[in-house]
């Protein structure tokens, strides 16, 4: 059996998964410094998300008025 010259990329993980490790991660062995980073950087995708999330709903409600006429 002859294998490719190169190996396929893996495929994207799915936001599903990545937040399924997120959640299982050991959170005793980080320092209050570290939590705080963790933290903030848990509220900053939060609002990046909720961003990404208002602006589709705006696209979509936008679409739906064209299409409705």
């Amino acid at each position: 059996m002859s294998r490719p010259m190169f190996d396929e990329p893996d495929p994207p993980r799915r936001s599903a998964d990545s937040l399924a490790e997120l959640a299982r991660e050991d959170l005793d062995k980080l320092s209050i410094a570290e939590l705080d980073d963790r933290i903030a950087a848990l509220t900053a995708e939060v609002a990046r998300s909720r961003a990404k999330r208002e602006g589709a709903a705006k696209f979509r409600a936008a679409a739906d008025s064209l299409f409705r006429k």
